[in-house]
């Protein structure tokens, strides 16, 4: 199984789960928000991020970790399954995007207005809005303005029914995207679900 077919298998997974307590599936959500990302003249690196930034959650198997008040901390765990394929333009926003939340939720008060309930849930155990010097070690990250912009997409879709392009449309972004490695092209393990 080549690597791209791999990483879109692991996303078809999601239509099996609903994303972290809202009303459409994992996939639906990365489909949105990709969706979104396009629409807005991103580059195809931070659509091909916007659309794996959940991956976390999926490795997880729909582990719903907030639901029982614990952090997963699956930007973590999704951004370094990435850097194992991608470059730090697709990596680096997904390692960033619940950092940009909380930074968000600090410099504009209005912000945190629009979160979900369950994305409000969800900031209380990623630590809050940032304090000032926090939010200054953020804004210098150079990686920064991306992850901002792939949160307020994340935040965006949500909407129970939207049609949006499926995950083969998707597919020449991810291919162009992976670091390949010429002489071996990297493969990608996922476990089987039960």
């Amino acid at each position: 199984m080549s690597t791209t077919d791999a990483i879109l298998a692991l996303l078809a997974r999601g239509n099996d789960d609903l994303y972290s307590g809202e009303r459409v599936s994992q996939l639906e959500h990365a489909l949105q928000c990709a969706h979104f990302a396009e629409q807005a003249g991103a580059a195809d690196s931070l659509i091909v991020a916007t659309l794996l930034h959940d991956v976390g959650h999926i490795l997880a198997d729909g582990e719903h970790a907030a639901a029982r008040g614990i952090d997963a901390r699956h930007e973590q765990s999704g951004a370094d399954f990435l850097a194992r394929h991608f470059g730090p333009e697709v990596s680096e926003p997904v390692r960033l995007h619940v950092a940009a939340k909380r930074y968000l939720c600090a410099i504009d008060p209005a912000y945190f207005d629009r979160l979900s309930p369950a994305s409000v849930r969800s900031l209380a155990l990623q630590g809050g809005p940032m304090a000032a010097p926090e939010a200054a070690a953020f804004e210098a990250s150079p990686h920064a303005e991306a992850a901002i912009r792939l949160r307020q997409w994340d935040e965006q879709g949500k909407i129970v029914g939207m049609t949006t392009p499926d995950l083969e449309y998707f597919r020449p972004l991810i291919e162009a995207a992976l670091n390949w490695n010429r002489s071996s092209p990297a493969k990608v393990q996922i476990a089987p679900t039960g």
